[in-house]
């Protein structure tokens, strides 16, 4: 039986078109590269940064000379601290990490805080090459500020108004640190999730609480009260201020009215004095008797005139000269 040799069947140009095609296939997988929309591309030549490119198709020098390394850019990252998510839903459930969380107070008291930060990587190239251990850098800084604030501040300040103060310094302070060390990652939020005293003390801190709402029931309830009485009562102010200027206005309306009626009846006086006192006798008399419907006042030198009582006149006057000639 004779022996087949395979060398044989295999001619040159066959090998050399199975040598092209595979060539062909390392060069085009190791050739492009596609970055998605939330992510960037940095690129390094022999090792050494490059470039940084944007999503789509791109081209890159082949079998290893260019690597390309994909970044998200875009996705907002988080990290947990006292806690961990194990499944996130209607029914979320987690695990407690309080050894993390466990913080002592500017009044040495011991308090467990748990929270989170949020961050977006701003930097391709200095998330890329600057630090190898990413993730734990950025655990330790937080925890490193958040103990500092928490340290300088009393445990009732943490858990009531000095929240967003502990938040909003601990962005500022993250940032700065995270820039110094050119990690590429910019902190957008710091939430503080619970705040907890230790359990041993739990009761006597809700009452603490209980009493701090209440005081602050009463001094909403107070305000309220203050602000429905004290405008009322300006407003009865400024009314009885205006009824005061307008009785003022007027008494001096009248005291003017009065003086120039006084100075014309004085100019007058002053031409014709007979005139005038007799025309303010006449005047005086007329407002006088005005409502007065029973009094007939006669001349005592006047002789020829017999006065006769009307007894049947309602009002007791005199009949006239007709009735008494009866």
């Amino acid at each position: 039986m004779s022996s087949v040799n395979p060398g044989k069947f295999l001619s040159p140009a066959i090998i050399v078109l199975v040598i092209a095609g595979i060539a062909l296939i390392a060069f085009l997988g190791t050739s492009f590269y596609i970055i998605d929309q939330t992510e960037a591309g940095v690129i390094t030549r022999f090792g050494k940064y490059f470039d940084t490119t944007e999503p789509g198709l791109h081209f890159k020098l082949p079998f290893g000379i260019d690597r390309h390394y994909v970044v998200n850019t875009k996705t907002v990252q988080t990290e947990q601290f006292g806690f961990r998510t194990l499944s996130s839903g209607i029914n979320s459930t987690y695990t407690n990490q309080a050894g993390e969380s466990t913080m002592l107070t500017g009044d040495l008291n011991i308090i467990d805080v748990e929270w989170i930060i949020q961050y977006r990587i701003v930097d391709p190239k200095a998330w890329t090459f600057n630090m190898m251990e990413r993730t734990a850098t950025i655990r330790d800084v937080s925890r490193s500020v958040l103990n500092m604030l928490v340290g300088d501040r009393a445990i009732m300040d943490i858990m009531g108004p000095g929240r967003s103060a502990i938040e909003t310094a601990a962005i500022a302070f993250m940032n700065e640190t995270f820039r110094g060390y050119g990690l590429g990652i910019d902190v957008i939020a710091v939430k503080l999730q619970n705040i907890d005293p230790p359990a041993g003390v739990q009761e006597a801190f809700d009452d603490v609480n209980k009493a701090e709402q209440d005081m602050n029931r009463l001094i909403n309830e107070g305000q309220q009260a203050y602000n429905a009485e004290i405008p009322r009562e300006r407003g009865i102010a400024a009314q009885r201020i205006q009824e005061a200027q307008g009785y003022a206005t007027e008494r001096v309306n009248r005291a003017n009215g009065d003086i120039a009626r006084f100075n014309s009846v004085y100019e007058e006086y002053r031409k014709a004095p007979d005139v005038t006192r007799q025309r303010l006798y006449y005047e005086m008399i007329e407002e006088v008797f005005k409502n007065d419907t029973g009094t007939v006042i006669i001349d005592r030198s006047f002789n020829n005139f017999l006065p006769l009582r009307n007894l049947g006149a309602s009002g007791g006057g005199v009949n006239s000269g007709a009735e008494g000639s009866r």
